[in-house]
């Protein structure tokens, strides 16, 4: 047995707790407020242990946003890139709004903008995400739903962005109204071509911003 590690056994079971525990006082006290020592505690395991392993606040952050992509679902195959698009919203929103899912999102957000490990656990979780959910885009462009070329992972990224910045910039109440036009206006951009990749849309440079803005002003 020695230098065996059986799933579910000792070691799975201690990095299972010190996660847990880890995301407790994420939700509880912020990421500044993390400490492992009182992760330990929490957590039932040695003080060493949890040095030794994960070394740094950042190190525990990193392996708890490792774990949530890995238990987060697959992508949606709904047979339809709307079915799929509105999924996903309907997925960042649960996410977002969970009490305690969405609060350790929050507190690593926050902790990004100051510290470079937990920016790149945030980046690392984010884009497993986002690659994961550009398969349903791609599937899309395969049947034909979307031009060839379509970017899946800007797409995606479309998608969640108006949950995110009201969430986060805005502090405005994020709900399924809101998940809805996200991604019905996302899938009408992607069917305008408008993530074809190295397509510039009509009207998008600057001499169409300025036809744009003048048509928009003699409406007015």
């Amino acid at each position: 047995m020695a230098g065996t590690v059986r799933p579910g056994g000792r070691t799975a079971r201690v990095r299972a707790a010190v996660l847990e525990a880890t995301q407790d006082e994420l939700v509880e006290r912020g990421f500044h407020g993390l400490s492992m020592d009182q992760v330990a505690a929490r957590a039932g395991v040695g003080k060493t242990t949890v040095y030794r392993r994960w070394g740094s606040p950042a190190g525990l952050v990193a392996d708890l946003m490792t774990e949530l992509a890995e238990q987060s679902s697959p992508h949606a195959d709904t047979g339809s890139v709307e079915g799929d698009l509105r999924a996903n919203a309907v997925g960042v929103l649960a996410a977002v709004t969970d009490p305690r899912l969405g609060a350790t999102f929050q507190a690593v957000i926050a902790a990004a903008t100051c510290d470079d490990d937990a920016a790149g656990a945030l980046h690392a979780f984010y884009g497993r995400r986002v690659r994961e959910w550009a398969k349903a885009v791609d599937l899309a462009v395969k049947r034909g739903e979307l031009p060839a070329g379509t970017d899946g992972e800007e797409v995606i990224r479309a998608v969640s962005a108006p949950l995110y910045y009201r969430l986060l910039v805005t502090r405005e109440p994020v709900d399924a109204a809101v998940a809805e036009r996200a991604a019905l206006r996302t899938l009408a951009a992607a069917r305008a071509g408008a993530f074809v990749t190295g397509a510039l849309p009509s009207g998008s440079g600057p001499e169409g911003a300025a036809a744009d803005g003048a048509g928009q002003a003699d409406q007015r």
